[in-house]
């Protein structure tokens, strides 16, 4: 089965905690704080890789996760790094982050990464760092600190994976047209090959040995109708694939055996105004029409009409049999001549350069009236600060109130009219305020 499209959720790995620990030894007097440090979490690494093809696999495991960070432990031991998970997928994925869809079936989440070559490795989900143990906290005046950090939680994302083959040339055309028995004709691939509508069911890719130039791989575009673009037959579902070619063969029925009303320069007209609705700028991708069919009975009218197209357009035009073999040398020499110009495959660019949301400071804290008596504090730094601060000892909370003059956040507090008595609700706590 040829799946190129998936939703799933990766998560990196949380950090592992600090330890709160003393060194307590029979002949070591001045022992003081020994806690170790949390481990990282794992990250989440995507890995393009040859030997995969398809994104089947994913469509039956939805989440991944990697290895959580190990806790810190007493005698300064950190705790163990999260393995890292490495995720395999076929090179062309494309990775988004959100996911929304419009009626063309394009997507429009932000692009993570678009993984285009062989190896090609990106972290999308950074690990959280670990806690920091109570051995951190020690200074001349507080030497016996009883509280640490707590990890940092893993990043977790909805990504969606969108494979975009890789191929130099498509090949495109209505069904029926020749286009499976062109790519079996010209390259090493078997497609099914069947007199009626959509035989084709998934992208086909063969590789064009000749002595032309170098070798180019060949791809056979299916479910290419009238409304295709607005999801008719097999709809946008292989649009994507058009994407990243450099150049495209038009196969047309030169013998008009469908008998669908339309002539040859018309049916070329007619996909190309679909590839133009899914992607305007496939309309300037360099084009090659091959009609097929000839050693059937075909109407000089029409052909005349379709070169005199062909001529304005500045295509090139072969006259072929894929039944027989007829004009294909040419064609693939004509091709060959077309991929020496044409620019290179089309990559994405990457519009959510951090794949991880930076960190953010202790400054970044917001101080706000939420109603009369209520005030809210929240931040980075608070949330931080509240994760390895004991309030339950006199200490550790007095630590915490120095920590909120010195930062301002009492000033600031004062400045928006609170008063005695007043709640101050900082995440899951809840503090009264007074002087």
């Amino acid at each position: 089965m040829f799946v190129d499209h998936v939703k799933i959720t990766i998560e990196s790995g949380r950090g592992g905690h600090g330890c709160i620990s003393f060194r307590r030894e029979k002949y070591v007097p001045n022992g003081g704080p020994d806690g170790g440090d949390g481990g990282r979490g794992g990250d989440i690494i995507f890995i393009a890789d040859s030997d995969v093809s398809t994104l089947l696999d994913f469509r039956y495991k939805k989440r991944y996760q990697a290895e959580n960070g190990g806790n810190g432990m007493g005698k300064n031991c950190k705790g163990k790094d999260g393995q890292d998970l490495i995720i395999k997928v076929p090179v062309g994925t494309l990775i988004r982050y959100g996911w929304e869809e419009d009626e063309t079936g394009h997507q429009k989440g932000l692009v993570m990464a678009d993984l285009n070559t062989h190896g090609e490795k990106r972290v999308l989900a950074k690990g959280g760092r670990g806690g920091r143990g109570n051995q951190h906290f020690a200074t001349p005046a507080r030497q016996a600190p009883k509280f640490c950090e707590d990890g940092r939680n893993g990043k977790k994302y909805e990504i969606t994976l969108e494979l975009k083959l890789i191929a130099d040339v498509g090949i495109i055309g209505f069904p029926n047209a020749g286009k499976s028995t062109l790519l079996s004709q010209v390259t090493n691939a078997n497609p099914k090959i069947a007199n009626y509508h959509f035989t084709t069911l998934a992208p086909n890719l063969g590789v064009v040995r000749h002595g032309f130039g170098h070798d180019f791989v060949l791809a056979d575009i299916p479910g290419l109708i009238e409304g295709a673009s607005q999801g008719v037959g097999l709809g946008f579902e292989f649009l994507r694939h058009i994407e990243r070619t450099r150049a495209l063969v038009h196969v047309v029925d030169a013998a008009r055996l469908e008998g669908d009303g339309l002539t040859p320069t018309q049916a070329v007209e007619k996909i190309n105004e679909e590839l133009s609705a899914y992607n305007p700028g496939l309309k300037d991708r360099p084009q090659i029409i091959a009609a097929n069919k000839f050693d059937l009975p075909v109407d000089e009218d029409y052909m005349t009409e379709l070169q005199s197209y062909a001529d304005n357009k500045g295509w090139p035009l072969f006259k072929i049999s894929g039944a027989t073999g007829k004009g294909l040398t040419e064609l693939v020499q004509g091709i060959a001549q077309v991929l020496r110009d044409a620019p290179p495959s089309s990559t994405f660019e990457t519009d959510y350069e951090t794949y991880f949301e930076p960190e953010r400071r202790e400054a970044s804290i917001t101080i706000e009236k939420v109603k009369e008596g209520l005030y809210s504090v929240e931040g980075p730094g608070i949330e931080r600060m509240l994760g390895y601060t004991n309030m339950a000892d006199e200490k550790g909370f007095a630590f915490f109130q120095r920590f909120m003059r010195q930062r301002g956040i009492i000033d600031k507090l004062e400045e928006l009219g609170i008063q005695e008595n007043d709640t101050v609700q900082m995440y899951e706590f809840e503090f009264d305020y007074w002087k």
